[in-house]
C-alpha cells in the first residue's frame, strides 16, 4: 500500500512557484515518488492563498482569484487527494505534545498530527519536525533535503 503524502505549505508553494528557493528539491521528490498519492488540507490551502497573495511576502504576488485557480488545477491532478481535518488540535497533537517547543510549531504540529492519524506522511523542508515526531512517529515525516 502506498502511503498518502500531506504537503506542508512550503512544499506546496515550492511546487507552484518556479522561483522558489527549494523548487528543485520539491520537484525532484514529486516527480520521483510523490505525484501518485499526495494532497493538502484546509490549513495548507488557506496558507497558500494567504501567502501567495500577500505583497509583503514575495515578489510577483498573485490575486486571490489566481490562487484559487491554482488550487483547483492541483485538485485535477490524478494523484491528488484532499485531507479533511476531523480532529481538534489538542487531540491530534496529544501523542507528541511534550516535544512541541514553541508557538512557531503550532501549525506544523497540527499537520503532523493529521498525518499520524491518517497513517500518512507529512512532507516538509522543516528539519525541526523530526524532533517533534520523535522516533515513534518518524515514519510519518519526510524531510526534503
Amino acid at each position: 500500500m502506498i502511503r498518502r503524502n500531506l504537503l506542508d505549505l512550503n512544499v506546496l508553494i515550492a511546487l507552484t512557484d518556479p522561483e522558489h528557493i527549494h523548487r528543485r528539491k520539491a520537484e525532484r521528490w514529486f516527480l520521483s515518488s510523490g505525484k501518485d498519492n499526495w494532497g493538502v488540507c484546509p490549513l495548507t490551502e488557506s496558507g497558500f492563498i494567504r501567502l501567495t497573495t500577500n505583497p509583503a511576502m514575495q515578489t510577483g504576488t498573485i490575486t486571490v482569484e489566481r490562487a484559487i485557480v491554482i488550487l483547483q488545477e492541483l485538485r485535477a491532478h490524478p494523484g491528488y487527494q484532499y485531507w479533511p481535518i476531523s480532529g481538534s488540535w489538542a487531540v491530534l497533537t496529544a501523542s507528541f505534545a511534550v516535544r512541541i517547543t514553541g508557538h512557531q510549531q503550532v501549525t506544523d504540529a497540527y499537520l503532523l498530527g493529521l498525518a499520524i492519524k491518517e497513517d500518512g506522511v507529512l512532507v516538509t523542508f522543516d528539519r525541526g519536525i523530526r524532533y517533534m515526531a520523535g522516533a515513534e512517529f518518524s515514519r510519518n515525516v519526510l524531510i526534503l533535503e
